[in-house]
């Protein structure tokens, strides 16, 4: 009987899967994941186990690395915004932002004129509203094309995730100020960087896709493992019958009670994997 069996392990991308904060600030492509890390994928695979990627990226930036990852489960993708089967080509589950954020955009851009985000769609495209170093510097990490625009109105429906990028002062003031409104219940905001915040549907977690992505698979909650490297990776290592962390990862995720393992550039998911196969 194959150990892993119904067994399903989830792993961030940027930064515990692969190094790309060392790629950004040397200027150079992202590395592909390392020997060490492949290897224990696949055993963990051939032993019957699920792994897959739960990434704060949208489709048109993640998309270009699936055929390299050693992936056979659909993805989450969008911070918690979806789940996404690239083996079909077709979404799973989907929390996507409804017609109200129209209004809501409205008010913050009321408060903050100038504030610069991406706005990312279902159909892989990314409009980007006032552009500025940060969304530049995304987008040359995540090789994804931003199309511009000068009013969010603008941009239509579906629309998957918004992705606030400044300096993170300003961006702990667009938090509170969204806290602050009578409508803030209805999303959730996570930094994903000091220089990104995300906004979600409420309910559009990491941790809630992971937990709906073992239940399409037909695994125990007793049998779901996630390893993250960032404060937005939270939710997903609170639903993990043991959450993991690379030696990279923020103060945030190591206070929660992660375990960690070693960086993610010497093989943070090779640990991981040994660690199973001595509990299984």
């Amino acid at each position: 009987m194959q150990k892993f069996r119904n067994v399903l392990l989830a792993s961030d991308f940027d930064n515990t899967l692969v190094y790309t904060q060392g790629a950004l600030e040397r200027g150079e492509d992202i590395p592909p994941m390392c020997a060490r890390d492949r290897a224990a994928a696949d055993y963990f695979i051939a032993n019957g186990g699920y792994f897959t990627i739960s990434t704060g990226r949208a489709l048109p930036a993640f998309a270009p690395f699936v055929s390299s990852l050693p992936i056979n489960a659909p993805c989450v993708i969008g911070n918690g915004a979806a789940i996404y089967d690239f083996s079909k080509n077709e979404y799973v589950e989907t929390a996507f932002l409804d017609a109200d954020i129209y209004e809501h955009v409205d008010a913050l851009l009321s408060r903050f004129p100038a504030l610069c985000f991406e706005v990312y769609h279902a159909d892989r495209r990314i409009h980007v509203l006032h552009p500025n170093v940060f969304s530049r510097n995304h987008e040359h990490l995540t090789r994804a094309a931003t199309v511009e625009v000068k009013d969010f109105r603008e941009v239509d429906l579906p629309i998957i995730k918004l992705l606030f990028e400044e300096e993170k002062p300003l961006l702990d003031e667009v938090r509170d100020f969204i806290r602050a409104q009578s409508w803030s219940g209805r999303y959730e905001l996570i930094f994903s960087s000091d220089h990104l915040l995300e906004l979600t549907r409420r309910g559009a977690t990491k941790g809630g896709m992971v937990l709906k992505l073992a239940a399409l698979l037909g695994v125990a909650r007793k049998d779901i493992y996630c390893v993250g490297d960032h404060n937005n990776d939270i939710p997903m290592l609170e639903v993990a019958a043991i959450g993991f962390a690379p030696e990279n990862a923020t103060n945030e995720v190591k206070a929660s009670g992660a375990r960690i393992v070693c960086h993610c550039k010497d093989g943070a998911l090779a640990d991981v994997v040994d660690i199973l196969d001595r509990r299984y």
